[in-house]
């Protein structure tokens, strides 16, 4: 396992490049471009969904790749086995991305946490990046052999506070109570709140729809637009 990956992402912006099913940007080739536009802007990194898209992205960019596998319908539809695991790593991910929200203690469909880590670990020989919602899965994240934790589903659960913004406090609690590095993700949508994640402690921070989703940068400006219509 290699820790290069710390170096080049340490208190940098990963970019996420996902498109929803339906998208005019789901296509493997679309993905690869908006990647490569990303790197070029300056993303220390990119997390990408899928083993398609994953090698599309590996072919044009050489900074590390956050792969995840989103099995949709599922209740835990984060790379919920080792066979996702597999998939992304042989495709060139060099962190595979899991969920470990407290859903997976009672999905028996889902590989438990602590052994899909170690799996990853010995049989792909790479770094595993937690992605929780509350600061106890993350404690237990980390506990179970994570190497980083994120806060991409904190807000996207029953059981996790429902913020507007990102929710700074649980990076906070976070960054207190593990000793792997935590990255913050998760309705970030500008550069001040970025920051301001920064300052919390994050040691990394993932960025996605704000900045290559173009049918939500656009939702904002005409809601925006909208409301000012409505007060003139």
């Amino acid at each position: 396992m290699t820790s290069g990956w710390r170096e080049q992402l340490h208190r940098k912006l990963i970019v996420s490049c996902q498109a929803l099913p339906g998208s005019p940007l789901r296509d493997p080739a679309v993905i690869a471009a908006l990647a490569r536009c990303a790197v070029l802007g300056g993303a220390a990194g990119v997390r990408i969904d899928g083993p398609d898209d994953v090698a599309a992205v590996r072919r044009v960019v050489d900074v590390p790749i956050v792969g995840l596998y989103k099995r949709r319908g599922r209740t835990v539809y984060i790379t919920p086995t080792f066979a996702e695991a597999r998939a992304l790593a042989d495709a060139g991910a060099d962190i595979i991305a899991v969920q470990a929200t407290r859903e997976r203690n009672a999905d028996e469909a889902a590989d438990p946490l602590p052994a899909l880590i170690e799996r990853v670990h010995i049989e792909c020989r790479l770094p595993v990046m937690a992605d929780v919602s509350t600061p106890d899965e993350g404690r237990a994240a980390a506990a179970g052999g994570a190497d980083l934790v994120a806060t991409t589903m904190a807000g996207y659960t029953p059981h996790s506070a429902q913020t507007a913004g990102p929710d700074l406090d649980v990076v906070r609690a976070l960054v207190r109570d593990v000793a792997v590095p935590v990255v913050a993700e998760g309705r970030i949508t500008n550069p001040e709140e970025a920051v301001a994640a920064l300052r919390a402690g994050a040691w990394a921070v993932v960025v996605g729809r704000a900045i290559t989703m173009p049918e939500a940068i656009t939702e904002r400006f005409v809601h925006a637009i909208a409301r000012a219509a409505g007060e003139a």
